[in-house]
């Protein structure tokens, strides 16, 4: 199964970043934008507009002819998709300790893309408050988990659901000394702007 354009995108940058060995900061003074908006853009949780986009790739020195090379080559949709468990895509977020991300299928709809990823959360799992441009489902598998926002937190067991903005910072936090699993369902727009739940 292809992956989803926006994140090929997303991964070839952090990919080629790392092969180069420049750090985030340094990619972001070369573009002159916040090494914030580089994390977010390496990690899938916003989009770049073209300009940002075109201006990363000029910073990484690459021609951007061989940047889109194989990208998206194949974007039809079978009418069933299977994916077995030894095909999820293990990857990493940023600052997170204790956090094993493993994507299990991303695909680009007509309006917006849809990201499913299971997380396992170890005891002593840490990492700051994020914001993603995106609505976020979140399934618990295993364990209990709290969900920290700004003004709130919330208290999840094995078997609850919570769906929320992801433009609100926020980050869970395993309250148990067993290792917590939920799936998570991200759904971004098309656009990148707004987002929005289907």
């Amino acid at each position: 199964m292809e992956e989803n354009t926006l994140l090929e995108i997303s991964t070839r940058i952090k990919e080629i970043r790392r092969d180069r060995n420049i750090t985030v900061q340094e990619l972001a003074d070369r573009v002159s934008v916040s090494k914030g908006l580089i994390s977010q853009i390496e990690n899938n949780r916003t989009v770049p507009s073209l300009l940002v986009l075109v201006n990363i790739i000029r910073a990484l020195e690459v021609d951007l002819n061989q940047f889109f090379k194989d990208i998206a080559k194949n974007s039809s949709l079978a009418p069933v998709i299977i994916k077995r468990k030894n095909e999820y895509e293990s990857f990493e977020k940023e600052q997170a300790v204790g956090f094993l991300y493993q994507r299990i299928f991303t695909k680009a709809f007509k309006n917006s893309t849809v990201d499913i990823v299971l997380l396992e959360l170890e005891p002593d799992a840490t990492r700051p408050m994020v914001v993603t441009e995106a609505f976020e489902y979140k399934y618990i598998l295993a364990g209990k988990v709290d969900y920290i926002f700004e003004d709130q937190q919330y208290s999840l067991s094995e078997g609850d659901s919570m769906l929320f903005d992801g433009r609100l910072p926020h980050t869970p936090k395993n309250v148990t000394d067993q290792k917590a699993i939920m799936l998570i369902i991200y759904f971004f727009e098309q656009n990148g702007n707004t987002p929005v739940a289907n």
